[in-house]
């Protein structure tokens, strides 16, 4: 893809089934500059990714428009100050005006107000307000601004509204149809309501006015030479109440009784737009995790602004804020500790249950909770750039792609209206020729029942429901799937290659052992140590300092310090001659450490690296670091080998390090001392005997590897997920996250293949059935309505998943 390519998120309105999303996916994929475009019937969103030279975000809102759809906006009014004149409100406008997703921006200098139109899935409110700010003004959004309300919601209150005054209409008109049937016989029926004149009357609000979304959409598909599932609608209600009229019409003289649909058309709209309803429900809980991560996020911060504190709403908060935090309350944004010391829970993010101590300079994550101090931060990430923002963005566009399975249902759902007809038409036919000829009633029926059955919303749902589910249940427990080819992908896997050093370990060297020699103080040996390699800038001796003053130890006075690279510190301490390093560096100084050679060389088995020390020319000890296995390790080793799943570990240090490691959390297959460009090649190698290879790294020394592999896993603590090189994030840096993904896939998978099947299965049953005039069309009616949400239920089932 071109490196200048932009990508635009657009939610969208007025689709009715997978035609639909077919319909607007070819349109946006025939615009000049557009790369390529993705519709995702359950989320209602398109993703184009497309040459900001040739097109812009109102060009694709034209076409959509064009097609005869909609797209959400969102309005706001901010209050601008620092205006001055004319040039300063153009200046505002046309800065606005040039930030990616603004549709419109208007700033009004009198009122000193700015009236922007955006794209709320593209642009933050806090992204204009710090773009005013930057060009040296200030901004915040009118306090009496009503919010608006999610257009998913209004959905939903507006079918229910429509469904209430259907069926109100419909049920006098069911009354009447029950009544016909013998074993129904004893149920009273108003004598008016079998006149032909009142059920027209309760029929045409019904047909014209509750069904008038379904013209409108049919009009518009045909218009651009489609057909989607408001065809399928139209067609058979208004075959059902053309023909109720024509039948009143003719029978107003006569002695005959009328064959009336009118039932048949009122009740078929309100048992769909009752299953619109049920499905709009559905598939707001489909997106529940988003919502869930969204929920954590703080809704205010009190920020100090010229010496004065002011609680203001986070959208207001900007880069450089100085913010205070109370003990128990989330941090608003991310940022460094700039006053004060607590412990933070970031468990949301790490997954690690227990607290994290913070002092001055430390980093701090939004929506993470402030446990015991009270402390002043600086904020250096806000809106869409904070950890949890980039978290959302990566599950709404997991959610929003599509997987490759889904394309034959695409296919599929691209012709089929058009077939379907086709054979509605023939059965008509069929029937009033051969099977009953010139009787028009069971030919009308058979035509209706075709056309009502058939229709492809279950199948459009089958496939994006479960993944946005899926992946959005994958998002809680903190595995990130890239988008959804990587979620069909990871089902795959059969072997892993896990990087030891950040992933198998922490990453981290710490103090393990400490061994002193007979006759030696270890409180006053250690204190010596820690004084002396204090003054090296060495990790590993960084890691005895710590260690050393984790058991409360203050050090010793260091007069004179040397790093003798390659071998270790010399130093003076508090009066005192102290030597630490290698054999080697003992033997230069010609201290005697035959003895305690043996106990070094088990450490180093181990996996460990031992460091000996004297003292004053005589041996006093050793103490010994190494980079601790993570606790989680072996457990999740061993879920990955119960699965059928080889796994591999590979490094680039030595092997008897590496095999150490490995023995101890149950790695047979060990790949030692490969360069960070080795180990793609390694991957090509397993990849070449037809392995299914997924690379788990931390992202950085591994990208090569992670590119490579089948399926690339970054691990990370939510700071640095290494999106670029990764498929999926494992953002809580734990191994079980990897049998956790596979089985997730495997499980989302399955869901798909299962909502598929019914799909196909229920049309391919249902369209005979009604052929050979068994499916009464109110039945079909039913059925169709509730098909899409069966698929959308069965997808939500997902939610519950556990590990």
């Amino acid at each position: 893809m071109n490196t200048a390519v932009k990508e635009a998120n657009l939610q969208i309105t007025g689709m009715t089934c997978a035609a639909c999303a077919t319909r607007i996916e070819k349109g946006l994929n025939k615009m000049d500059g557009v790369e390529h475009a993705n519709v995702n019937l359950a989320l209602e969103k398109s993703s184009i990714a497309y040459d900001p030279t040739k097109l812009s975000e109102a060009d694709f809102e034209k076409k959509i428009e064009a097609l005869g759809y909609g797209v959400v906006k969102q309005k706001s009014e901010l209050d601008i100050t620092g205006m001055t004149c004319a040039a300063c409100a153009t200046r505002i406008e046309k800065g606005l005006n040039k930030i990616e997703g603004v549709l419109s921006a208007n700033v009004n200098l009198a009122l000193e107000k700015a009236t922007i139109e955006f794209n709320p899935s593209e642009v933050a409110i806090a992204d204009i307000i710090a773009k005013v700010e930057k060009l040296g003004y200030g901004a915040h959004k009118k306090t009496d601004e009503q919010e608006s309300i999610d257009h998913r919601e209004k959905t939903i209150q507006t079918q229910k509204r429509k469904f209430i005054i259907s069926a109100c209409f419909s049920l006098p008109l069911l009354w009447t149809m029950v009544g016909h049937f013998s074993f129904t016989s004893f149920l009273y029926v108003p004598t008016f309501l079998m006149n032909p004149w009142i059920q027209m009357v309760l029929a045409t609000p019904v047909q014209f006015i509750i069904g008038k979304q379904f013209y409108v959409g049919a009009y518009k598909a045909l218009r651009n030479g489609s057909a989607n599932m408001d065809v399928l609608v139209v067609m058979g209600t208004s075959a059902a109440y053309f023909y109720s009229v024509y039948q009143a019409i003719v029978t107003i003289d006569s002695h005959h009784d009328a064959h009336l649909y009118f039932e048949t058309s009122a009740v078929l709209i309100t048992l769909i737009i009752l299953g619109k309803l049920f499905e709009a429900k559905a598939k707001g809980r489909s997106s529940e995790a988003i919502k869930k991560l969204m929920g954590l996020q703080a809704k205010t911060a009190i920020v100090l602004r010229n010496g004065v504190e002011k609680e203001i709403p986070l959208e207001e908060v900007v880069m450089g804020d100085t913010i205070l935090v109370k003990p128990g309350e989330k941090i608003p944004v991310d940022g460094e500790v700039l006053e004060g010391n607590t412990a933070v829970d970031e468990s949301m993010l790490t997954g690690e249950s227990l607290p994290v101590d913070k002092k001055q300079g430390d980093a701090l994550f939004g929506s993470t909770i402030n446990k015991n101090g009270f402390i002043q931060m600086k904020a250096t990430k806000v809106g869409r750039d904070t950890a949890l923002a980039q978290i959302i963005k990566v599950v709404e566009d997991a959610q929003g792609s599509k997987a490759p399975i889904q394309r034959l249902a695409d296919q599929i759902s691209g012709i089929f209206v058009p077939i379907v007809v086709g054979i509605a038409i023939i059965a008509f036919l069929v029937w009033i020729l051969w099977v009953q000829p010139s009787e028009f009633t069971p030919a009308l029926e058979v035509f209706i029942a075709i056309l009502v059955i058939a229709c492809p919303c279950a199948l459009g749902l089958a496939t994006p429901t479960s993944i946005m589910a899926g992946s959005g249940r994958a998002a809680e427990f903190g595995i990130l799937f890239k988008g959804g080819e990587h979620l069909e992908q990871t089902q795959s896997i059969d072997t892993v290659i896990i990087d030891k050093t950040g992933t198998v370990t922490h990453g981290k060297p710490v103090l393990t052992d400490v061994v002193v020699a007979i006759g030696q103080d270890e409180k006053r040996f250690l204190s010596l140590i820690g004084a002396a390699e204090k003054q090296s800038e060495h990790p590993l001796a960084e890691a005895i300092v710590q260690g050393i003053q984790d058991k409360g130890i203050e050090l010793g006075n260091g007069q004179f310090f040397e790093a003798i690279p390659g071998y270790g510190v010399q130093a003076t301490v508090s009066g005192q001659s102290v030597v630490i390093g290698t054999r080697k560096l003992m033997q230069q100084y010609g201290i005697n450490v035959s003895n305690v050679l043996p106990t070094m060389e088990q450490l180093e088995e181990n996996g460990k690296t031992a460091m000996l020390a004297a003292i004053n020319g005589q041996y006093a000890g050793l103490v010994a670091v190494a980079d601790t296995i993570k606790d989680t390790s072996k457990e999740a080793v061993r879920r990955l080998l119960d699965m059928g799943i080889t796994v591999i570990m590979m490094t680039g240090d030595n092997e008897r390090t590496a095999k150490a490691i490995g023995q101890e959390v149950g790695v047979d297959h060990i790949i030692a001392e490969v360069l960070p460009e080795g180990k793609a090649d390694e991957v090509k190698k397993l990849q070449a005997t037809g392995n299914k290879v997924a690379m788990v790294g931390d992202g950085i020394n591994d990208a090569p590897a992670l590119v490579t592999a089948n399926i690339g896993m970054a691990i990370g603590t939510g700071t640095d997920v290494a999106m670029e090189a990764a498929d999926i994030t494992l953002i809580r840096g734990d191994l079980n996250s990897i049998a956790d993904a596979i089985i997730m896939s495997r499980k989302t998978m399955r869901n798909i293949k299962q909502n598929l099947f019914w799909a196909f299965a229920y049309n391919t049953i249902g369209i005979p059935i009604a052929a050979v005039g068994l499916l009464a069309p109110w039945v079909a009616g039913a059925a169709m309505a509730f098909s899409s949400v069966s698929v959308v239920l069965n997808a939500l089932r997902l939610q519950r998943v556990k590990f």
